[in-house]
């Protein structure tokens, strides 16, 4: 049966966020249409929601259903007709989001989920692992992979280590081989440390930069800021080295001290499409 209609949550001439018929959306070049079969919220939902306020927009980003329809383009043998994929889509954007019951994405950058994953599990595989992979080896060049870990562990601090990219990374970078150092809240410790931080501290400790950095023995060059507000900047900055390093962000803001080099990363970069918000980006083909 070919549905041409179907229920979404769609953002309203208010801002507020509805179920509505909509049409469905049909696959373009390079493209697969997806049944969602389960859907997981992310912070760039509601905050693309409120400041973007595009009205007619599909909400939602991180999705898992059944391929129904594959477009043109879509390299042979990738993927077939009734195949599970998760990804992601930017939401809350344009007509096509996750919060439907369809769904258009692209087909290279979409997961095939095992059999043997629940469809509560495999919506998370979106753009949260896929930000946390670009936080440490696009932002960063010079880091091990799961691929080729160290075999001598050296310290990388992971700031805002229960948030949803940020148990990613500390997941990614203990397979590099890396000495991981988190922050979260206390009531998150025992999550993030079974994830495979080696030290977790209390963010809301007003000298965590400090203990963080006596911990490491000054020697902490390294860090993803998942948080990327709220004062994160100068607890990084005083937790790494006299010498400064390397963060990572998620949002950019300003280095806080010289020595220290900020770089910011998006997934919807990966999209390999040119979009204006959460801000103007013209498609770059060396990132996709």
């Amino acid at each position: 049966m070919v549905h041409t209609k179907m229920n979404a949550a769609v953002i309203d001439t208010d801002g507020k966020v509805v179920v509505r018929k909509i049409d469905v959306p049909k696959p373009g070049p390079g493209e697969i249409m997806v049944k969602v079969g389960a859907a997981a919220q992310n912070p760039t939902d509601w905050k693309s929601i409120a400041f973007g306020k595009r009205t007619g927009a599909v909400v939602g980003c991180d999705y898992t259903g059944v391929i129904e329809e594959i477009g043109p383009d879509v390299p042979a043998g990738l993927w077939k007709v009734g195949d599970r994929a998760s990804g992601f889509v930017q939401g809350s954007t344009w007509p096509n989001g996750a919060f439907a019951e369809y769904t258009v994405a692209s087909a290279e950058v979409t997961i095939h989920v095992p059999d043997s994953w629940t469809v509560e599990s495999a919506a998370h595989l979106g753009a949260a692992p896929l930000t946390a992979i670009q936080a440490l080896w696009q932002s960063h060049d010079d880091l091990p992979t799961p691929l080729k870990p160290t075999s001598t562990p050296f310290p990388i601090l992971v700031y805002g280590a229960s948030s949803s990219v940020g148990q990613f990374v500390v997941q990614f970078a203990k397979l590099s081989g890396l000495h991981v150092i988190a922050t979260s809240s206390p009531k998150n410790f025992d999550l993030v440390k079974s994830l495979g931080a080696d030290e977790v501290f209390d963010y809301h400790d007003t000298e965590v930069g400090k203990k963080i950095k006596a911990a490491t023995g000054g020697k902490l060059k390294y860090a993803v800021d998942n948080i990327s507000e709220h004062g994160s900047s100068q607890i990084i900055s005083d937790a790494l080295s006299d010498e400064g390093g390397k963060v990572s962000l998620l949002f950019p803001y300003e280095s806080p001290r010289a020595g220290i080099s900020v770089s910011s990363t998006v997934a919807y970069h990966l999209l390999g499409k040119s979009f204006d918000f959460p801000f103007s980006y013209t498609e770059d083909p060396n990132l996709t």
